[in-house]
C-alpha cells in the first residue's frame, strides 16, 4: 500500500472528515477484509509507518506459558514460550509477536473492494459528521438560500449543501420568500433517517428573537445583559425580560439603543414586529407589574398553588393592560408563567366628570324646554 497515508491525507482534507477518522476507516476496512480472505478467527491489527507513508496488516501471537490451556483453544494467536524461543531466545511469556500479512494474502478483489467500500463509508462518516454540527446547533441560528417553494407553502432552504424545511406553520404571518432569497431561522429540529438528514427551521420561536438581539446587542452578545426569557406572537407583538449584576449598565437602555435604533433593527427582520423590553425581577409582583406595561398597575396579588395574579387597576387602565385583541395580558402571562386576573377599580374623578357631564345635558334640557313653554 505505497503512499498510502498521503492518498488518506488528501481524501480527509477533500472530505473536510479528521485524519485520524479516515485512517481508522482505512484500517476497519482492511481487517474486515482480512478476516474474510484470510481467516476469521486470526487477532489482525494495522500498523502505519510514517516514514514511509505505508499501512501493514500485522498478525499477533501472544507468548503464553508450555501448559496454558489457551494454547489448545486458540492456536491460531497463541505460541508457547518454548517454540517462541526457537524464533527469539529474548521472548518471554506476555510479548507478542507480529507477523506481517502483505496483500498477496489477499485476492486482488479483496483488495478493490476495500477502496470501493471506502468510498460509502466516507459519506457515511460526513453525514455523521454534519449531524453531530447540526445537532450541536439546535436552538441557534443558521443561513441558507431559498431553492423552492412549494404548494402548500413549505419553503425550502440550503444549509451547508442540506436541504432544509420551513414549514408553513412556522413562518411568520404575512412572509413571503423565493427562490434566491437569504433567510435566517432557528435550527429546530435535527434527525437522521433512511434518507440522509433531516432538518426543520422555524422563524417563530421566542429563541428567533432571543437570537437576534444577541446579535444586536453587544452587551448581550458579551454577557453583561441577560435575558432570561422571551413572549412572542409571530409578526405582531412580542415581551422580552432582561436584567443585568452589572450597576454601571442600564439593560433596558442597551438593549433598545439609541433612539431604539438597536430594537427596531431586530423588529425588521421579524416582519416588523412590536418589541417590548421589560426588566426582569425575581419578586413576581414586581416582575408583573413592570410586564403589564404600559398599564399602570395599583397591586398584584400572586395565588402560587393556582399560578395565578390578581392585579388590581384603575378602569382606565384596563384598556393598556389587556392591549389589542389581548396581546398584551397574553404576552405578560407567557412571559410570567401567571394567568392574569384582572380586577378593575371606578375612577372616582371619572364618575364624577360623568354625573357632571349628564347634570350640565339635563339643565340644557330643561333651559330650551322653558323656552318653548314660554
Amino acid at each position: 500500500m505505497e503512499k498510502i497515508l498521503d492518498i488518506i491525507e488528501i481524501l480527509a482534507y477533500e472530505k473536510g472528515i479528521p485524519y485520524e477518522m479516515v485512517l481508522d476507516i482505512v484500517k476497519n476496512l482492511i481487517i474486515k477484509t482480512a478476516k474474510q480472505e484470510i481467516g476469521e478467527d486470526i487477532d489482525y491489527s494495522v500498523e502505519e509507518n510514517q516514514k514511509e507513508k505505508t499501512l501493514k496488516l500485522v498478525h499477533n501471537v501472544l507468548v503464553c506459558q508450555d501448559n496454558d490451556p489457551i494454547l489448545t483453544q486458540d492456536k491460531a494467536n497463541h505460541i508457547s514460550l518454548n517454540e517462541a524461543k526457537k524464533i527469539d531466545s529474548s521472548l518471554n511469556v506476555g510479548d507478542i509477536i507480529k507477523s506481517e500479512l502483505t496483500l498477496e494474502n489477499m485476492s486482488r478483489s479483496a483488495v478493490n473492494k476495500i477502496f470501493q467500500d471506502l468510498e460509502y463509508h466516507l459519506q457515511r462518516s460526513m453525514e455523521d459528521q454534519l449531524f453531530k454540527s447540526f445537532k450541536e446547533r439546535i436552538g441557534k441560528l443558521v443561513n441558507g438560500v431559498v431553492l423552492n417553494v412549494d404548494e402548500a407553502q413549505n419553503t425550502f432552504i440550503e444549509i451547508n449543501d442540506i436541504r432544509a424545511i420551513l414549514p408553513l406553520k412556522n413562518r411568520i404571518k404575512g412572509e413571503k420568500f423565493k427562490t434566491g432569497d437569504n433567510v435566517q431561522a432557528i435550527l429546530n429540529f435535527v434527525k437522521m433517517d433512511k434518507n440522509g438528514i433531516y432538518l426543520e427551521l422555524s422563524r417563530t420561536t421566542p429563541k428567533m428573537l432571543e437570537e437576534l438581539l444577541a446579535l444586536e446587542v453587544p452587551e448581550i452578545k458579551d454577557g453583561e445583559v441577560s435575558i432570561f426569557k422571551s413572549a412572542r406572537i409571530p409578526g405582531v407583538r412580542s415581551k422580552v425580560a432582561v436584567h443585568t449584576s452589572n450597576p454601571k449598565i442600564d439593560p433596558i437602555g442597551s438593549t433598545v439603543g439609541v433612539k431604539g435604533v438597536r430594537i427596531n433593527a431586530v423588529g425588521k427582520q421579524l416582519n416588523g414586529e412590536d418589541i417590548d423590553c421589560v426588566e426582569y425581577s425575581e419578586v413576581p409582583e414586581i416582575f408583573i407589574t413592570k410586564a403589564l406595561s404600559p398599564a399602570n398597575i395599583i397591586s398584584v396579588q400572586i395565588k402560587q398553588d393556582e399560578e395565578k395574579a390578581k392585579v388590581k387597576l384603575m378602569s382606565d387602565q384596563k384598556s393598556r393592560a389587556i392591549g389589542k385583541n389581548g396581546v398584551n395580558i397574553r404576552l405578560v402571562s407567557m412571559l410570567t408563567g401567571y394567568n392574569i386576573e384582572i380586577e378593575e377599580i371606578e375612577n372616582k374623578e371619572s364618575n364624577a366628570a360623568k354625573e357632571s357631564n349628564t347634570n350640565t345635558a339635563k339643565l340644557g334640557a330643561d333651559a330650551l324646554e322653558s323656552l318653548f313653554k314660554s
